[in-house]
């Protein structure tokens, strides 16, 4: 979708203490209909109505969506009383997996509420408004069905140990992530909110996530760029609660478990490796146990100041590094093309970038993981596993059935 070649405005101001918008926390201020979120520790992002769009597939979407950003962002008369990362015109962005035919989409709000350092602002794009009262939390979407999706668990543990005879038998590939999906049917259409406010509350410290009717909440940094700076999470490498397991024997096991240590290596140094040609420093450390509510895994963090010479947007730099190898696999080509051999199911957006960027070039964008793609009454479920040549295909579903959680336990809490 183009945009009109008119000049649009972008208005930035505080809330000011008293709005009732103030104090409510970000994902409780979205309006019913399709909802823009990135959240995480109440900070965060959160939008709605359609200011701009635009829709790219193939593998030229990056550039394609970074031309058309920078293009859109000349056009702005832009009145920002805030000044942080987020303010002023933003757009949430959410691009498929793959380089074949796949959504991928940039969408500026026509409204918008931020929140970072204790400050928060909104931000309204040309004439719009925004109703400073509360609106009405969502209602259920009734009973929930589940039912196999295009690669069922069982397809899935056949595809896994296919991988693993191909990898003990001397393949090219030494690492290869593979998924499958499981479909929801909801009584009701169901609202994205209802999703938003059960994974927030659930998931504080993983990034909430929704763009374009993808809903989730990611533990995944894939890249932030704030200035010069930018910084990056690698997760790869997992465990999952079991009966008579502490979370600190778990944290244990996976530390020296020599199979996720080497899965988890993979993914920290590839991904390095494709940061470092931006950078003028970048310091790697890690890795750490990351425990979250379903799931543990171990973790590497990278920070750096960015080579002014390299002159590359972030979108650029997403479009760079993806896939790694914690959501693609090692040699990167050569894993792509075995997860289009052996899952047999288009991914779409999951395991893509998601995340915003604003007009300065600041922004974050995560790994799509966790997540579902919500249509009206059906939801579509995903989750996927990092395989190496020591992987136990029935413990590779079992992992996956812990990813599947966060959105089983939001869909039907009391299930």
């Amino acid at each position: 979708m183009a945009t009109s070649s008119r000049l649009l405005t972008a208005r930035t101001r505080r809330l000011d203490p008293g709005d009732p918008r103030h104090a409510a926390r970000l994902v409780e201020l979205l309006p019913g209909g399709p909802a823009l979120s990135w959240v995480r520790d109440g900070d965060g992002l959160v939008g709605w109505g359609e200011a701009a769009r635009f829709d790219a597939a193939g593998p030229n979407r990056f550039a394609e969506a970074d031309e058309w950003w920078q293009r859109l962002t000349q056009r702005f008369e832009v009145d920002d009383e805030v000044g942080l990362p987020g303010c002023g015109p933003v757009a949430f962005g959410s691009l498929a997996f793959a380089d074949h035919p796949g959504g991928s989409a940039l969408v500026v709000p026509e409204v918008l509420i931020g929140q970072r350092d204790g400050v928060r602002w909104i931000t309204t794009i040309g004439g719009a408004t925004a109703d400073p009262v509360l609106p009405a939390a969502p209602r259920s979407p009734g009973a929930v069905a589940f039912r196999e999706g295009s690669a069922p668990a069982a397809h899935y543990r056949e595809a896994v140990a296919e991988a693993v005879d191909r990898m003990r038998g001397g393949a090219e590939v030494a690492k290869v992530v593979l998924a499958h999906d499981l479909i929801a049917e909801t009584a009701q259409p169901l609202d994205q909110r209802y999703l938003l406010r059960d994974l927030a509350a659930r998931y504080p410290s993983c990034w909430t996530f929704a763009v374009d009717g993808l809903v989730g909440a990611t533990p995944e940094l894939l890249l932030e760029r704030t200035g010069s700076e930018i910084r990056s999470q690698v997760l790869a490498g997992t465990a999952w609660p079991r009966p008579g397991r502490t979370t600190e024997e778990l944290a244990a096991e996976l530390r020296a478990s020599e199979k996720d240590r080497h899965e988890h290596d993979y993914a920290a140094e590839s991904l390095a490796r494709r940061l470092r040609p931006f950078c003028a420093e970048l310091a790697v450390r890690g890795p750490e146990v990351l425990a979250l509510r379903n799931v543990l895994h171990l973790a590497t963090d990278l920070a750096g100041r960015l080579d002014e010479r390299a002159g590359a947007s972030l979108l650029r730099m997403v479009g760079a590094v993806h896939p790694t190898a914690a959501v693609g696999g090692t040699p990167t080509d050569a894993a792509v093309r075995l997860i289009d051999e052996l899952e047999r199911m288009d991914r779409d957006r999951y395991a893509g970038p998601v995340g915003w960027l604003d007009g300065r070039g600041n922004g974050q964008f995560g790994v799509a993981l966790r997540c579902a793609q919500v249509r009206d009454r059906e939801v579509r479920l995903f989750a996927g596993c990092g395989i190496v040549a020591d992987s136990d295909p029935d413990l590779e579903v079992a992992e996956a059935q812990a990813k599947l959680r966060p959105i089983r336990e939001a869909l039907a809490p009391e299930g």
